[in-house]
């Protein structure tokens, strides 16, 4: 039997990966991850098909071929995802959604998911102070409860290939199943000869980064809901364009003060003092040729503005700049590529889009916390995540809507592994492309306040510069 590990007493409900209930012997051995509705007969219907919900069908792997800076076949599982688990998942009807399509599509609500619902968020400053304390809660009860559906595996792969090991999993907080997802999708390859490999990651440093990142705030905005039993509930975003410091949001009334006399720690008078981060060390994992747990790994940490070359954030002339770039993506189509807005925002390059080894934009903003934050694999644990990438997500949308590209502006082949426009992005239940996420917010029931378009007409009137020039509190470009 397989494993199950339990680290809290509380249980709750996340959506993301791995689900509980696809992770028996029988689910993994069949490799069918196609939860049964009850019925009245009592046999069961696979992802709600008697109901009209969905149906279980075979999984189809895009095998287009990656770059060659992944040299390995079959070492890895996240490799062809998710088929080391499973072949069979549920494809959804209409608008239901759900690794059982229990739920419905984001931006569509009711019994039977065809009611519009959109959601508007906004900066986190503009918030009142009720809806900032309902935040604040919706993030420390997320930490503390555990999940009900989902669980994380703690098996390292490698050990299913050497020593067929079953793969054991752990029950841990709806937050840190999240926090883990970033982990799993950026961590090391443990190699079968006892060897690591480094150069790869499934969410950043080439074309995926901004899609995979939309739809794991999505993904995580419905999480935070359910703890405030609010419909309207929607994730704030941090505008950090040209600040000097973290003396705004790093506060108790937000997201914790860091006393200049203890280094890295947090106020004791923020809640976010109590927490504990997981997934922070990858080295320790690589050396002893395991994963992370989930088990606690110590405080979260900041200490904003310390790092010489990052004492200070992006500015509004950065933003400004890397929106005059026109090409989503350009060869090599990773780190390197010059004039690329995605590799640009994600601060692989200067915000002219000159590939660099100093960091900009978005990596400039982790680099600049200088603590839990600023490593791929551990930064999710800081909520300050969260805001920032909701920002970067809403310059993300800002290009969208200036150049309207096709979907072939997203390479199909010969990106990094799991950057191929049809790659499904790891480590994600049910499935998603690349390309499903390379479109406007609307298609996904929400707003950002600075960006909505009140009258089209005199939007297109004065032209898209004009009208985002004259939006209040907006980007002007």
């Amino acid at each position: 039997m397989f494993r199950v590990l339990f680290f809290s007493l509380f249980l709750g409900t996340c959506y993301g990966q791995f689900p509980r209930a696809c992770t028996d012997d029988l689910s993994l051995s069949t490799g069918r991850c196609c939860p049964l509705w009850p019925t009245a007969d009592g046999t069961g219907s696979s992802c709600g098909e008697a109901l009209g919900r969905g149906t279980c069908r075979q999984i189809q792997p895009d095998d287009s071929p990656h770059s060659p800076s992944y040299p390995y076949v079959g070492v890895d599982d996240r490799e062809r995802w998710p088929t080391v688990y499973w072949n069979w998942t549920c494809e959804c009807r209409d608008n239901f959604y759900g690794f059982d399509c229990s739920e419905c599509k984001y931006g569509y609500v009711g019994p039977n998911c065809t009611e519009r619902k959109v959601l508007i968020r906004r900066n986190i400053f503009d918030l009142s102070w009720w809806e900032r304390r309902q935040f604040l809660r919706a993030l420390d009860e997320s930490k503390t409860t555990v999940s009900e559906r989902w669980v994380i595996p703690v098996t390292p792969y490698v050990d299913f290939l050497t020593n067929g090991t079953k793969p054991a999993f752990a029950n841990v907080t709806t937050y840190n199943v999240l926090a883990w997802m970033h982990y799993y999708v950026s961590r090391n390859v443990l190699l079968p000869d006892g060897g690591v490999f480094e150069s790869v990651d499934f969410a950043h440093e080439g074309p995926v980064f901004l899609p995979w990142h939309r739809l794991f705030l999505l993904l995580w905005e419905r999480e935070l809901a359910r703890f405030v039993d609010d419909e309207n509930f929607a994730i704030p975003y941090w505008d950090w364009r040209g600040l000097d410091g973290c003396d705004d949001v790093c506060t108790d009334d937000f997201l914790g003060a860091t006393p200049q006399n203890i280094s890295g720690l947090l106020s004791n008078e923020t809640v976010f003092s109590d927490w504990q981060v997981i997934c922070t060390r990858d080295d320790e994992y690589d050396a002893l040729r395991t994963v992370c747990d989930g088990s606690p790994e110590g405080p979260l940490l900041r200490n904003p503005g310390t790092v010489p070359d990052y004492s200070s954030l992006p500015t509004w002339q950065d933003v400004r700049d890397v929106l005059e770039l026109d090409q989503y993506e350009t060869p090599p189509y990773d780190r390197s590529a010059n004039f690329s807005f995605v590799n640009t925002l994600e601060g692989f390059a200067s915000p002219d889009g000159i590939a660099s080894v100093r960091s900009y934009l978005h990596n400039a903003v982790h680099r600049f916390m200088n603590g839990t934050l600023s490593s791929v694999g551990s930064s999710a644990n800081d909520p300050i995540f969260i805001i920032h990438h909701a920002y970067v997500d809403s310059i993300y949308e800002v290009w969208l809507r200036k150049f309207r590209p096709n979907v072939s502006a997203l390479i199909a082949e010969n990106a990094p592994i799991g950057h191929n426009r049809g790659s499904y992005m790891v480590p994600f239940i049910p499935l998603h492309t690349p390309e499903d996420f390379f479109t406007l917010t609307t298609d996904f029931g929400y707003e950002y306040d600075y960006l909505i378009v009140i009258d089209v007409a005199w939007w297109e009137d004065l032209g898209f510069l004009k009208f985002y020039g004259m939006l209040a509190g907006g980007m002007t470009i």
